[in-house]
């Protein structure tokens, strides 16, 4: 399946929250897909380190979403 990952910074004040990453990929299922998600989040060369993910089929539904914990030691000097 086709699907698409999102990372995201969100602001706890107010939920807001800006996109940082996008890559679309194919899964054979939605394990295979959070497994590329969870790869990706340490390998694409993204402005700030994210602090959520999304994934969706290619028709835009959502299918998984996820809180990404800080990266230690290296919060907002991600590269």
């Amino acid at each position: 399946m086709k699907v698409v990952i999102e990372f995201y910074r969100t602001r706890v004040a107010d939920g807001a929250h800006a996109l940082i990453g996008r890559e679309t990929a194919q899964a054979a299922d939605l394990d295979e897909a959070i497994a590329i998600a969870r790869l990706l989040v340490r390998t694409l060369n993204m402005p700030q380190w994210p602090d959520a993910v999304t994934i969706s089929e290619a028709d835009g539904a959502s299918i998984y979403s996820e809180i990404i914990a800080a990266q230690r030691g290296e919060e907002g000097q991600h590269e």
